[in-house]
């Protein structure tokens, strides 16, 4: 998809406390010596390693956003169950706003995102900065991502007869992410459940883009609303006629959403008056 981005690209390791995290860094074409930098977390329900699969997109906001993307190989369940996951997330994007000077990109100028399961865990992220008071990020894109495992995978229901994600799915990868029913309520991995109350205020700005036909879709509005009383919600997207993972299939639809955040990132990286 996208083969007129072909991106310029290198691969890094990035040390954690969890596990080396290697990572595959696209850079933009242009005259910044130091771009802003975009750090992507892969979906795959928290237990596939999927870094490949965000290809595409890592390429097209490259080269559209002109920002260099770190796409994040993470740690994943059941040999890394929760949180290993976001506590080495958000230590990865620690070291991109940390390193930038030694590897080309603007660590001051950082924003984060993912797809399902790497949406969670830039949410995850963004929460820990909120509370640990850094690093300061300018966007969280937020794609499709589980925001309540709290409630069971078979209680969340689609507009549509067979949706993408089946009950079973969830289970599987709920039960091998976070094995203690008791723990999924956990602020960094059901922030839209409403058993966090936590005052948001201060956290990254986010974009949340939900396709109308996936079995997540109510988890999306509610923590955009959550989102929006503090202040931080810069838009929420709805894709009409779209099931979970339809950016992979969808060259359109796909075209449609990336372009979106393309020029979202842009916006973030742009100086604030008074910088």
């Amino acid at each position: 998809m996208f083969p007129q981005f072909q991106g310029d690209t290198e691969e890094i390791t990035i040390p954690t406390s969890i596990a080396p995290a290697r990572a595959i860094v696209y850079r933009p074409a242009g005259q910044d010596p130091c771009p802003p930098v975009h750090v992507n977390f892969h979906g795959g329900g928290f237990v596939m390693r999927g870094v490949h699969f965000d290809d595409p997109l890592c390429r097209y906001l490259a080269a559209e956003a002109g920002v260099v993307v770190v796409n994040v190989d993470y740690a994943v369940a059941p040999q890394h169950p929760f949180p290993a996951p976001p506590h080495q997330a958000f230590e990865t994007v620690r070291w991109v706003a940390e390193h930038g000077a030694d590897h080309g990109w603007d660590g001051g100028r950082l924003t984060v995102g993912g797809q399902s399961a790497g949406g969670a865990l830039a949410a995850a992220v963004a929460r820990q900065a909120l509370e640990r008071g850094g690093p300061p990020i300018a966007l969280q894109v937020l794609h499709y991502p589980p925001l309540d495992l709290a409630t069971p995978a078979g209680a969340k229901r689609s507009v549509i007869a067979r949706p993408t994600l089946r009950p079973w799915m969830g289970e599987v990868f709920d039960n091998a992410y976070v094995p203690d029913p008791g723990v999924r309520a956990d602020r960094l991995v059901s922030p839209a459940h409403p058993a966090d109350t936590a005052d948001l205020t201060g956290i990254a700005p986010a974009l949340v883009i939900t396709p109308a036909f996936d079995r997540l879709h109510a988890e999306g509005p509610r923590y955009a609303q959550r989102l929006a009383v503090a202040g931080a919600l810069v838009e929420h997207r709805d894709v009409p006629q779209a099931d979970h993972g339809y950016d992979m299939n969808d060259a359109d639809k796909a075209g449609q959403t990336y372009a979106l955040i393309a020029r979202c990132l842009r916006q973030a990286a742009e100086p604030r008056s008074g910088d």
